[in-house]
């Protein structure tokens, strides 16, 4: 590799005509100048030699130039290009990655080279192209190169007007708009068209169908190309590849498409394509076949099986059903099959062991079911990757069947392959992802199978029935190790892997300490941990220095853990969901938790955590989406904080000790708040965590516990109950865009607030159980959406609003409120206009001793004595007043 300076001497060779300077590093020298001085020179290559600066226009006194090549120097610029002009023997011209942003007029000066024959000026920053060119000069031109740059607006007629252009490159540019009429004198020799990845938000012209020597074709990645596919593509007999993927285009597939018989690649994918899968039969070139992530229906055709010379074929994530056709086994040239996120149905047919040549099979997430034997898997010798997860298949082989293939990825998730772990599986010996869950697998680890996982990555055991202790050492390569949903036992595996991220032994019976888990291993910092729902007991250690960069998932609920969180588990800067609840810990919340800022979720209810809830929550966790202390040892008031976090869209602080008033700001700040519905939601940057973790979020509403994962964005709550909040309920909460409101078990007093019908999106509203008074107001009919309702236990007055779906629910949400009448409560509203009773006749009541005024007296004092009688010993009598409204509530009935 030459460098440094370039010799001066080098002018004196008058007689040079070839010079190539390529691929060297000058280390960002100028190119000399002295180089316009070899007039002799017919080629002239300095690509990729590390030049710099500005490139001197001396060298258009290289009036005998037919080559040259400046390509690849990022550190090359050009201001003006009139140089170039007078290189009119000039045929080939690369300058791709040298800086043309300030050559404004490069279209004009270009134009002037009669005898250019190809011209690549891509990376270039240009920004501008002439829309209009009256006179076309460069008709020589057959390649034309101008991709990646900031090209933007209508794609140029005068493109498709030099007569002998046939590769046109114009992807990654910023073109918005395909002139939709042909040019008047448009090519006939175009091979080559590519403009994707540009911003084209218009339909496919028809005039495309007329470039019948068009052989590839690529309009993929503009996103907003719209409308269907015009049949006139059919037209392009020549076509070898055609591209489409990755757009908005929607219809369906031409059957046109069966005229391009010289087609070998096709693709489809990520658009919005419906209805079915046109015939193929004819297309009897074709290789590679994608038309995955579309709307497609229908079965297979079953013509399939005529392509002899497919090799990659992907129907994935459509909404195809049917079975598959039984002649695949004639794709005798098949490497890659993609069926999965369909709605197949059927078994697999017993063709599939004849594909010799398949390398990849994926039917993941259809309705295939039945039985699959040694003979559908007979001469699969160059099978890779076989994922066939979410069907229902049997596998049944001998005990000492030996497979054909080494596998490097199996996942076989919802098979039944039990009742015992598969023999053949440790005859896998290249076997690095493994994923077999919800199999019917039952009993303990074989000691073979740690062979197996020694040489793992991803291994997935979970939903069986395995138990005993977990014998494997957990090591290197593994990184991701799924356990949970079993019945393992005893101290947690023992890890080693430093390149661990994920780990869920959660929902087992593994006991003791996690001191060792956490603590004894100094190379072992995962980022994902889910070790809830077990029956780990102790103290949290206090050695989390080491997890403070990864750790960005800690679920350790529903264990036996005590005592207080250590100072140390605070300082996470990475952790973004935190779940420790239904444990046994105490004591107040660290100060060091703060500085975990990135927490989108945050849940330590079902402990005995004490004291105040701290003030530094609203001002230092501003990411919280989720925030659950309930059923813990708080105390005083509702710090006012809390409503400083902007994305707050549940929380949670029911069965705690707190007073004082409901604070009336929540609606200014957080997501909860009608104006404040814009946040994205974050998914608790699960955007790197694999399927197969998803954590959950416990949200208590309509009178119950839901686990929540991805819908979880969708959800706003606001749970007070169960406290000693007093005052009224402020008429700001009536701003706030929930699904569920709870402020039952507290001492609020006061009317409901007139405008709560305004919570439209309300579904769940429970005010049980305090000291409201007045009237339920007529504004509550206008919460459509409403189906669960608890008002009991208040001292609510006056008419229930009736032709509302207030009339729906059960008696017992209103229960408890004495001197509220109407449906669906047996009281009535009025006393006048009682019928006559049996018997008695009208103008003869002086002889009945309970007739008329007499009757209703009677009536009256009866009532009034019973009512008091009861009421009285509810009132004076305060442990039969706290049974009956403890119990009104057990049993509130919600509309569905």
């Amino acid at each position: 590799m030459l460098g440094g300076k370039i010799n001066p001497s080098l002018r004196n060779l008058n007689y040079l005509n070839y010079l190539d300077l390529s691929w060297n590093d000058f280390e960002g020298i100028p190119i000399p100048s002295f180089v316009g001085s070899l007039k002799s020179l017919i080629h002239l290559d300095l690509s990729n030699a590390g030049f710099g600066g500005l490139i001197p226009h001396q060298l258009g006194n290289l009036s005998c130039i037919r080559y040259l090549n400046l390509e690849g120097s990022f550190y090359l610029k050009v201001e003006k290009l009139q140089w170039i002009s007078a290189l009119t023997s000039l045929q080939f011209l690369d300058m791709t990655e040298v800086d043309m942003s300030k050559a404004y007029d490069w279209v004009q000066v270009l134009n002037t080279l009669p005898s250019l024959v190809e011209l690549r000026l891509s990376y270039c920053v240009l920004g501008n192209i002439s829309p209009d060119l009256p006179i076309i000069n460069f008709t020589s031109l057959s390649i034309f190169d101008i991709s990646s740059n900031e090209l933007f607006g209508l794609v140029p007629h005068w493109l498709f007007s030099l007569k002998n252009l046939h590769s046109l490159y114009l992807r990654g540019n910023l073109f918005e708009e395909l002139f939709q009429l042909g040019p008047a004198n448009m090519t006939n020799r175009l091979k080559i068209l590519d403009l994707s990845s540009n911003r084209l938000n218009s339909t496919i012209p028809q005039w495309l169908g007329g470039l019948n020597r068009l052989e590839f074709l690529d309009l993929s990645l503009n996103i907003k190309l719209q409308g269907n596919i015009p049949a006139s593509i059919g037209n392009l007999t020549s076509m070898v590849s055609l591209d489409l993927s990755d757009n908005q285009l929607d219809g369906e597939i031409p059957n046109s498409f069966g005229n391009l018989f010289r087609l070998r690649k096709l693709q489809l994918s990520s658009n919005k394509l419906s209805g079915p899968i046109p015939t193929v039969g004819k297309l009897s070139e074709l290789q590679d076949f994608d038309v995955s992530r579309n709307q497609l229906c229908g079965c297979l055709p079953m013509d399939f099986g005529k392509l002899s010379k497919l090799r990659d074929f992907d129907v994935s994530d459509n909404q195809l059903n049917g079975s598959l056709p039984m002649d695949f086994g004639k794709l005798s040239n098949l490497q890659y099959f993609i069926a999965s996120n369909n709605q197949l149905n059927g078994s697999l047919p017993e063709s599939f062991g004849q594909l010799a040549k398949l390398q990849n099979l994926d039917i993941s997430n259809n309705s295939l079911k039945g039985m699959v034997h040694e003979v559908h898997l007979a001469n699969l010798s160059r099978l890779k990757v076989l994922i066939a997860s979410g069907n229902s298949l049997n596998l049944e082989t001998s005990p000492n069947w030996v497979p054909p293939f080494q596998l490097e990825t199996l996942k076989l998730n919802s098979w039944h392959l039990g009742p015992k772990l598969p023999l053949w599986l440790r005859r896998q010996q290249h076997l690095s992802k493994l994923q077999i869950s919800n199999a019917g697998i039952s009993g303990t680890i074989p000691i073979w199978f740690c062979n197996i996982s020694s040489q793992l990555e991803t291994l997935d055991l979970s939903h069986n029935q395995f138990y005993g202790p977990f014998p494997c050492h957990v090591a290197l390569p593994l990184s991701d190790i799924y356990i949970s949903y079993n019945q393992f036992n005893g101290s947690l595996p023992l890890i080693s892997s430093k390149e661990l991220v994920a780990i869920d032994f959660s929902n087992n019976l593994f006991s003791g300490s996690v001191t060792q888990f956490f603590c004894d291993n100094s190379s072992f910092s995962g980022f994902y941990i889910f070790l809830g729902n077990n029956l780990l007991s102790g103290t949290i250690p206090n050695c989390w220095r080491k997890w403070e960069a990864n750790l960005r998932i800690l679920n350790l609920e529903n264990n036996n853990l005590v005592e207080v969180i250590p100072s140390s588990m605070g300082n996470f800067s990475m952790i973004y969901w935190i779940n420790m609840q239904n444990n046994s810990l105490s004591g107040e919340l660290p100060l060091s938790l703060k500085n975990s800022t990135s927490l989108n979720f945050l849940d330590l209810s079902g402990n005995k955590f004490s004291g105040k809830i701290p003030e530094w929550i609203g001002t230092s966790l501003s990411s919280l989406l989720v925030l659950s202390l309930r059923s813990n040892n708080f105390e005083g008031y509702i710090p006012l904080q809390l409503c400083n976090l902007p994305r707050l869209q549940v929380l949670d602080l029911a069965h705690n000790n707190l007073s004082g008033t409901i604070p009336t700001c929540f609606y200014k700040s957080t997501a909860m708040g009608l104006q404040n519905d814009t946040y994205p939601f974050l998914y608790y940057g699960l955007a790197d965590v694999h399927n197969l973790l998803v954590p959950e979020a416990d949200v208590v509403t309509k009178g119950r516990k839901v686990g929540y994962t991805t819908l979880v964005e969708y959800v706003k709550s606001l749970d007070l109950s169960g406290n000693n909040l007093d005052g009224e309920i402020p008429a700001e909460l009536t701003k706030l865009d929930l699904q569920t409101l709870n402020l039952s078990k507290n001492h609020l007093v006061g009317k409901i607030p007139s405008k709560i019908g305004n919570m439209r999106g309300l579904e769940s509203l429970d005010l049980s159980q305090n000291q409201l008074s007045g009237e339920i107001p007529a504004s509550m009919s206008n919460l459509s959406f409403l189906n669960y309702l608890n008002l009991s236990c208040n001292n609510l007055t006056g008419q229930i609003p009736t032709a509302t779906q207030l009339q729906s629910f059960d008696e017992s949400s209103f229960i408890g409120n004495n001197q509220l009448c109407g449906p669906p409560l047996q009281q009535n509203c009025s006393a006048t206009d009682h019928p006559i009773p049996p018997g008695v006749e009208q103008g003869h009541e002086e002889d009945h001793l309970l007739s008329g005024s007499n009757l209703y007296m009677s009536l009256g004092l009866g009532f009034a004595f019973g009512f008091w009688a009861v009421l009285g010993s509810l009132l004076f009598n305060v442990p039969w007043r706290i049974a009956f409204c403890g119990n009104c509530t057990k049993n509130v009935w919600f509309r569905r």
